[in-house]
């Protein structure tokens, strides 16, 4: 039986001028040892066009890490941060960019920028100016995502179908239509209105 094992790597979040550029691995088996070497990725050296170009997104809640020694820089100086802060702008741009062009899903991109902020967070616990100021623009664009907006329509359109059905019956006052389903009053009368056209 022949076992073909995947192409594999080491990813460090953070490196030193001792970080090797490679590592063994070794596998053990009652047949003999094997051993081979397998590169290690180092968080730093990727630029965001590299993350992005090479669809390698699922570095970007630690693309951060390229930037932890400049936190004492970004927390004292506000324009590096807005720098820092118009980056991470970028990255939410493009991240719509490739949700728009089918690249990617709603729920890749929300689990990208949640797990960004958590990282954020987490790496930047002493540095209040940088864990707001970033964080803030990764936690609002969780607040109205294309997923939530899609879901919302989808409610409101069964909403007016379910009203729109209660004034065809014609037994309902219009109050209780929107009582029951889950509109105002004045959208049941503007439905009415428009079903009388």
């Amino acid at each position: 039986m022949t076992v073909t094992f995947p192409n594999t790597a080491v990813l460090y979040l953070r490196t030193y001028k001792k970080t090797p550029d490679k590592m063994k691995y070794v596998i053990i088996t009652p047949g003999g040892t094997v051993q081979y070497d397998i590169p290690i990725m180092k968080v730093q050296k990727y630029s965001l066009d590299d993350i992005f170009e090479k669809r390698l997104l699922m570095l970007i809640p630690f693309y951060i890490f390229s930037h932890e020694n400049s936190f004492p820089e970004y927390n004292s100086n506000e324009q590096k941060l807005e720098k820092l802060k118009a980056e991470y702008q970028v990255i939410l741009e493009r991240l719509d960019g490739l949700e728009q062009q089918g690249v990617i899903g709603a729920f890749d991109k929300r689990t990208i920028i949640e797990l960004s902020g958590d990282v954020i967070k987490e790496i930047a616990q002493k540095y209040e100016n940088v864990q707001k100021g970033v964080g803030d623009i990764m936690g609002g664009a969780l607040i109205e995502t294309e997923a939530r907006r899609i879901l919302n329509k989808g409610i409101s359109e069964t909403k007016k179908e379910t009203a729109l059905r209660m004034l065809k019956r014609g037994k309902m006052t219009v109050e209780e239509i929107a009582e029951d389903s889950g509109l105002s009053v004045a959208e049941v009368e503007q439905l009415a209105e428009l079903q009388s056209v």
